[in-house]
């Protein structure tokens, strides 16, 4: 029996346990479960929920001639858009019409464990053909979204590999820009398979240089795992790209019209992938990442996304015709990661032309100068393991991987209510990796050796062999889970649990 097998049996277990569940957050976040009666209808609490999301795998049309089998939300990719208040309570049902349990993760909102979605920090399970109403108050505003937060492994057809990722879009008490309307994005790829692991293109980040002692040895451990036969360890490959769950051609364009500025809010709601994006003829105006407003818009020709990262920028619509947005990657565009865009009036083959090559520098973003001095800093080294368990590599944080083999672990690190921390993220790996911290957002100050402040997010790609520096304020107490977003390294212990004391 493998050990995907057993952490299956505990999984379930586990969840069965959790199932039932009632907790009053300390926080006031009430949240409560139900289970299915022998009718098949779950027991309700007093008066109705603002919204329902049902976790059901359906069909769903890709292209005329590419209808997958996926599981989503309310029978649609991607999941509702959910526009919420800022500070108005709100009540969801979430109900599991799956043979296994699940959890609904709030990306990027500020509430308490027990609702956040991530068993880690000991949210209780959607039971199998069960559900579960939670209540909480949204914030903070801005762009959000809403997503599984269960462990995949090696099965390629739950986690994030799914269709469960839907948008949240937080509304804030002021308008957030000159803008005519909005458009909201999900990137995402479809029909996953395992393939042999190769190097990941990085050329795209600025700055570009590594650190000698995390790249040496790294590089010395791949090759002496290479040496002793062992093969590059799995990844996660692809047939089918979409953006807002159709394949390139085969979905509704964005009409616009000539002297619009069009908000785009877009989210990589990919299980692995980092994702490009550009329009022809156009440049894309900054004005928030991750749902968190920039100092000043910032003006660039085309979007790098890491998984789980969004972006909100500004198009002023003005260079009529019918256009592609998409990847820059021809394969990856061709495969289906592209929107077309067309102007009133304009008629035509779609056309698709790459922007000037540029780089990604989140420090461009950001302003000059140092952040706040930090109460304590915690240092994390992220190191691979080749192919180390059954084919699949193991990450490790500081040398340790989060164990498969149970849901919740003891917290590596401990916090202090109200102090700043800053956490230096060192990858002695040659991956991408998108780190992200739950119910709390951090500031960058410091990118591949480049200082910035301003910049607030809950997702940064770190390069390979590079370091990045991250400041967050203690100020939501409980479990915090800090992880990889690229669910085969979160999947095989790149994570880890931050606890207040």
């Amino acid at each position: 029996m493998s050990r995907f097998d057993v952490h299956r049996r505990n999984f379930l277990r586990v969840a069965g346990a959790a199932a039932g569940a009632t907790l009053l957050s300390p926080s006031g976040l009430l949240s409560q479960s139900a289970t299915a009666g022998d009718n098949g209808a779950a027991s309700q609490s007093e008066g109705p929920a603002e919204y329902t999301l049902t976790i059901a795998t359906k069909p769903i049309e890709l292209a005329p001639n590419r209808i997958i089998s996926v599981t989503t939300y309310n029978g649609q990719f991607p999941g509702p858009l959910l526009r919420l208040k800022e500070g108005e309570r709100v009540t969801v049902d979430i109900r599991n019409e799956t043979d296994t349990p699940e959890q609904l993760h709030w990306h990027g909102q500020f509430v308490a464990p027990d609702v956040d979605g991530a068993a880690e920090e000991g949210t209780p399970f959607i039971p199998p053909h069960g559900s579960r109403r939670i209540s909480f108050v949204p914030g903070p505003s801005g762009f959000r979204f809403y997503h599984t937060h269960i462990r995949a492994g090696a099965n390629l057809a739950v986690g994030q590999y799914s269709g469960l990722v839907g948008p949240v879009y937080i509304e804030p008490r002021q308008h957030a820009g000159n803008y005519d309307r909005e458009v909201f994005l999900t990137l995402k790829e479809f029909q996953p398979t395992l393939s042999r692991g190769g190097d990941m293109a990085m050329d795209f980040l600025a700055p570009a240089q590594t650190v000698s002692t995390l790249k040496d040895p790294g590089e010395r451990k791949m090759k002496a795992s290479l040496a002793k036969g062992m093969p590059h360890g799995y990844e996660v490959g692809y047939d089918s790209f979409t953006i807002n769950g159709r394949m390139l051609g085969h979905g509704e364009p964005v009409r616009v019209k000539q002297g619009e500025r069009v908000l785009f809010h877009i989210l990589n709601g990919s299980a692995t992938e980092i994702r490009s994006l550009a329009l022809p003829g156009h440049s894309f105006s900054v004005i928030a990442m991750d749902g968190n407003p920039l100092p000043k818009p910032v003006r660039v020709p085309g979007l790098w996304l890491g998984t789980a990262e969004r972006i909100s920028a500004i198009i002023e619509m003005n260079h009529p015709g019918v256009w592609i947005m998409g990847d820059l990657a021809d394969d990856d565009r061709h495969h289906g990661m592209g929107i077309v865009v067309e102007y009133g009036g304009s008629k035509g083959k779609p056309q698709g032309l790459p922007p000037k090559p540029f780089k990604w520098n989140y420090a461009y973003f950001g302003s000059p100068g140092t952040s706040a001095q930090p109460d304590e800093v915690f240092d994390m080294i992220f190191e691979k393991q080749n192919a180390a368990l059954e084919g699949f590599n193991q990450w490790t944080i500081n040398g340790v991987a989060y164990p498969m083999e149970q849901t919740m672990a003891t917290p590596a690190f401990h916090l202090h209510e109200g102090k700043r921390y800053r956490i230096r993220l060192r990858n002695a790996s040659d991956d991408i990796h998108p780190i992200h911290l739950h119910r709390h957002s951090f500031e960058l100050t410091r990118i591949a050796g480049q200082p910035t402040s301003g910049v607030i997010k809950d997702v940064v790609m770190v390069g390979g062999y590079q370091e990045a520096e991250i400041d967050f304020v203690a100020n939501n107490p409980s479990l915090t889970l800090f992880h990889c977003h690229q669910q085969l390294h979160m999947d095989f212990g790149f994570m880890t649990l931050f606890a207040y004391v």
